[in-house]
């Protein structure tokens, strides 16, 4: 019977021992499949680098546009038919970054703004549209310092894009004297978390060429292309930029 008693009275203790157990499983496990993940895209962004810094300059010059018409069609209300149209804007064009007279300079500047573009770039190659605007955004502004020539506004921004990328799931401590059962609670909202996390993480496009392509490197010609396709079609639409 006392041994009954003893039981009961550190089963909160065993409970929370328990989860600590399968928290640290989860994590685990989570990591490894990121560190997978991350390593194969690292690998399809090496091998697409060309296709995704023009589709993604392309998309840049097409938001402009959109943006000029929309602009234009207010000012034909506001000045009538007569409204003569703006001029064009300019594509984008690595010929378009300022000359500098040190050769290093500008192999730097280039280097790091392919490497940030890369990394922002929306798509991850899960081909689908997610997150879209906020890329844009970012990749417009990351064009436009490119386009300054200027290696330390430069290296600013390149630090800021990757220092966004920089997240630790860490479990919190609790305050001294926090009681075991709201241990235990936090615990397994901890848990449920990293399921969360987990159920994402298998479910990541990438991940599933990984683990259900007979060859994952055949992937890396299916994005050529989808994303030869997509930069046809923003050509297209972008000709009255040029």
């Amino acid at each position: 019977m006392l041994d009954k008693k003893l039981q009961i009275s550190n089963k909160p203790a065993l409970d929370q021992l328990f989860l600590k157990e399968q928290i640290e499983a989860l994590r685990k496990e989570l990591e490894f499949i990121e560190q997978k993940t991350i390593a194969f895209e690292t690998l399809l962004r090496t091998s697409l680098a060309d296709e995704l810094i023009e589709e993604q300059e392309l998309r840049i010059i097409y938001k402009k546009l959109k943006q000029a018409k929309k602009e234009k069609r207010l000012e034909q209300k506001k000045r009538g038919k007569n409204y003569k149209e703006p001029i064009g804007i300019k594509p984008i064009s690595t010929a378009a970054v300022n000359k500098t007279s040190n050769k290093e300079e500008q192999k730097e500047i280039k280097r790091l703004y392919r490497e940030a573009m890369l990394h922002v770039h929306p798509d991850k190659f899960s081909m689908n549209e997610e997150k879209i605007d906020l890329a844009t955004e970012i990749t417009s502004q990351l064009i436009d310092i490119y386009k300054a020539g200027n290696l330390h506004e430069l290296q600013q921004y390149h630090a800021h894009i990757f220092s966004g990328n920089a997240l630790n799931q860490e479990i919190k401590v609790l305050p001294k004297g926090t009681k075991i059962i709201a241990q235990n609670s936090y615990l397994k909202k901890e848990k449920e978390h990293l399921e969360d996390l987990l159920f994402a993480a298998k479910n990541r496009h990438t991940y599933k060429v990984l683990t259900e392509y007979p060859d994952p490197l055949l992937f890396v010609e299916e994005l050529r292309v989808y994303y030869a396709d997509k930069i046809i079609k923003l050509r297209k639409r972008t000709r009255k930029a040029v």
